[in-house]
């Protein structure tokens, strides 16, 4: 089921329902599950683990044990650490993820989480036997998919600091990280993004009261070229302040347990989002910052209007510089 975002209050939108923010970005319904192996006993391994055999065995639990049959590429593994002499005792083999992305199957539209819940009950603490050595499967859903965790911490967080306050304070700011830059960058234009193209899309959330967009290069310090995850400097990071706190509200539900994906690619960015309790646009510093930002974007756009597209197509490309290197999809 696709809905569009203009047509919908966010309220009602059911979290198997896929949503449509514009003509070129959907956010798509998910269950995500987050993956750690460890040996049964800390000293047992000592040859490297066979990744493929592994994920052929949890999907083979699933299907047998839970009647849950996955294509391969929604189970994703990535070795921990490579050289086993390097290891800790305490250290997991391999970490990865789960992902069912037809939730389809699910009769009641708003019951994604209490299935995905009992889901992992069965998984947590599974054994696996895998070339003679056993290994114990841990499984946990990701902070970003729990919403009502996530209300029930702000709740808690205003609670305590309302105590001595004549008003009354509520959160209204997300922060959004692990998002693929050149998505919300103009296109043909610049990689990087834009705070006009992000301010556009977010404001169809709600009203908007402050935005800062930047790189989120910790997002992608670990990738590599012989990895699935984009690599450094194609991440950046979104915070988004909303003038209201149902808008706010309505736009972190929405956005948990889903996944962002633009036409015209394969790839379905998991980014992460959550609330702002450290008031992000109260600390000078960040207000500096986002002054700066507005300002060179301001000069960027009075440049570009000025000189022809051609020219700044063209000096994107000079041999000069280093060619920026593109997502892999």
């Amino acid at each position: 089921m696709t809905m569009k975002m203009e047509e919908q209050d966010l309220k009602l939108v059911p979290p198997t329902a896929t949503l449509q923010i514009d003509k070129d970005l959907t956010l798509l319904p998910r269950i995500k599950l987050n993956l750690t192996v460890h040996p049964s006993t800390p000293s047992s391994l000592t040859t490297p683990i066979d990744e493929w055999k592994m994920k052929l065995s949890i999907l083979d639990f699933l299907h047998t044990s839970l009647s849950i049959s996955l294509p391969e590429q929604n189970l994703l593994f990535k070795r921990f650490n490579k050289d086993l002499k390097k290891r800790k005792r305490e250290d997991p083999v391999v970490c990865g993820t789960l992902h069912i992305w037809d939730l389809s199957f699910l009769t009641d539209l708003n019951d994604v989480a209490e299935w995905r819940n009992r889901l992992v009950d069965k998984m947590n603490g599974i054994e696996l036997n895998l070339q003679g050595v056993r290994f114990t499967l841990s499984v946990a859903v990701p902070h970003s998919d729990h919403f009502e965790s996530m209300k029930k911490n702000w709740e808690e967080f205003y609670a305590f600091q309302n105590l001595n306050r004549s008003f009354r304070r509520e959160p209204d700011t997300i922060v959004i990280s692990n998002v693929p830059s050149r998505w919300f960058a103009e296109p043909r234009v610049s990689s990087k993004p834009s705070m006009l193209v992000t301010h556009t899309i977010f404001s169809k959330f709600g009203k908007i009261r402050n935005l800062n967009v930047a790189e989120d290069d910790y997002s992608g310090k670990d990738a590599n070229e012989d990895s699935g995850d984009l690599v450094s400097g194609l991440y950046c990071k979104i915070v988004v302040q909303f003038e209201k706190y149902q808008d706010f509200h309505d736009a972190l539900r929405v956005l948990c347990g889903r996944s962002l994906q633009k036409q015209g690619s394969r790839l379905k960015a998991d980014y992460e989002v959550t609330w702002d309790k450290d008031g992000f646009f109260r600390n000078p510093r960040n207000q500096t910052q986002e002054k700066n930002s507005m300002i060179s974007t301001n000069s960027a756009d009075h440049y570009r209007s000025e000189a022809p597209r051609r020219q700044v197509y063209n000096s994107r490309h000079s041999p000069d510089k280093v060619r920026p290197r593109r997502f892999k999809e």
